[in-house]
């Protein structure tokens, strides 16, 4: 979404680093340039305005103008004021101790709600809780019916009542999950094409009968800066606690997104960025900010891993690599988390310059399936023993996989090289068993080995990404 902005803002700031010292007109000259990168980018134009002004009074103080470097003392600037304008920090959801909590979603029709209401549900199943989808939208054909396949396609039970009044549905919902041991309902509630009256109504009854513990408003991102007057009017009638921006995948300019928070005071709580339950993660601005400059976000790419990651493979991979027994079965393993943790597409775009380096054609999108097809034209007994792959076994593997001896002998060189790292973080891991924290816990050392096995498999961590920036 922000590729273009981004592309933008990078240019302006390449310009600056070939100045040795920086003039108040050259500040000027680059303000000017980024308040119109903003602009063309749809944020709302008091917030360019206010965004501009504090980055040129902080660009003007004298530890910028006089340091050595002061070029990057802007760009420091500019990631700071950025930040601040999408909320500085991250927004966490509490839930309180009462049983069920109550979350609302609420937004207009094709906003992406009841997928939101689903992929939510997702999460909080995956963090210990067990959540409840309640369908309030008896107004569009086969909403009820559309909640109904993503609950079962996650595991979530979802509650449709038997009547056509949205505000019962939502009490008696709320009962259903205290008489089942729910602890969260998520109420999926309907939409318009635009603001009403009736379905502001609605959704302040609907407040008013279950006492929600959040009102979530799910905001299409390709909205634009209309989302700011949509927002702003569910603010004064329903009174939301944050925002659920959906379609982060897409080609829009991406200002609603950067102007909400300034506009109506409501933080960005969640990102979809995709149609798989798994695709909704928290909204961290300070990683945001670094994404639209360029620096990537290598921390989200980790806790990915340790996300997607089986914490019970992580660590029996760690018991092998310290007999030395790492195998083209964990080798295969690694390369089934990058499919899950978005594809390398995902991937290097985290990575600080990765996203001008995908850009540029320098990735293979194929390479993971070519990989994975080579190693399952292996035998069994050659997955588990590599040393078993002499000169024959290479050229009958390259006709099995449809590729080249040079392609079998490429993968095998990246798996003797990622064995290797490996091996040598071994020093990362706690104190105790490999993968398990002092009392026996599961840690993030294997989980760390996976993803950096990953980078090594893909022949990321030997890239030069330096030249992207």
């Amino acid at each position: 979404m922000f590729d273009n902005l981004s592309g933008r803002l990078q240019g302006i700031f390449s310009g600056l680093k070939s100045k040795g010292r920086l003039s108040e007109a050259d500040i000027d000259a680059a303000l000017r340039e980024v308040r119109m990168a903003l602009l063309e980018a749809d944020v709302n134009y008091k917030v360019v305005k206010g965004f501009i002004a504090n980055c040129r009074e902080r660009c003007l103080e004298a530890k910028v103008m006089q340091s050595l470097n002061p070029s990057q003392n802007v760009i420091k600037v500019v990631l700071d004021e950025l930040t601040a304008l999408m909320g500085s920090t991250n927004t966490k959801l509490i839930l309180s101790s009462r049983i069920p909590n109550v979350i609302m979603l609420v937004g207009l029709q094709g906003s992406g709600k009841t997928t939101a209401a689903a992929k939510l549900a997702y999460r909080l199943k995956r963090d210990g809780h067990s959540p409840l989808l309640v369908a309030c939208d008896v107004y569009r054909p086969a909403a009820a019916d559309q909640l109904q396949t993503l609950g079962d396609e996650i595991g979530v039970k979802v509650y449709r009542g038997d009547g056509k009044d949205p505000i019962a549905i939502a009490k008696t919902g709320v009962r259903f999950a205290i008489d089942n041991l729910r602890d969260v309902v998520i109420i999926d509630t309907a939409g318009r094409l635009h603001v009403d009256d009736e379905m502001m109504d609605e959704a302040a009854r609907i407040k008013e009968a279950t006492d929600p513990d959040y009102i979530f408003m799910v905001l299409d991102a390709m909205t634009g800066q209309d989302v700011v007057n949509v927002a702003q009017t569910f603010a004064s009638k329903v009174d939301f606690d944050g925002v659920i921006m959906s379609k982060m995948d897409g080609d829009a300019r991406g200002g609603g997104a950067l102007s909400i928070r300034q506009i109506t005071g409501k933080p960005i709580m969640f990102i979809s960025a995709g149609e798989k339950p798994q695709d909704l993660e928290p909204f961290y601005p300070d990683r945001m900010a670094k994404r639209i400059l360029g620096m990537g976000d290598v921390v989200g790419i980790i806790e990915r891993a340790v996300e997607m990651a089986d914490q019970e493979q992580a660590a029996q991979q760690a018991e092998r690599m310290l007999k030395d027994e790492f195998t083209y079965v964990d080798f295969l393993d690694t390369l089934k988390q990058v499919k899950k943790m978005g594809g390398l597409s995902k991937l290097l775009k985290d990575l600080p310059g990765g996203d001008k380096a995908l850009a540029s054609g320098q990735v293979d999108e194929g390479e993971l399936d070519r990989i994975e097809a080579i190693i399952n034209s292996m035998t069994k007994q050659e997955r588990m023993k590599p040393g078993l792959i002499n000169g024959s076994r290479r050229e009958r593997i390259a006709k099995g996989a449809g590729v080249e001896v040079y392609d079998v002998n490429q993968v095998i060189k990246r798996f003797n090289e990622t064995r290797k790292m490996m091996k040598k973080m071994q020093g990362m891991v706690p104190q105790g068993k490999p993968g398990k924290g002092k009392k026996g816990k599961k840690g993030k050392g294997g989980n760390m080995r996976q993803m950096m096995g990953m980078m090594r498999s893909m022949g990321l961590d030997g890239m030069d990404l330096s030249k992207f920036r």
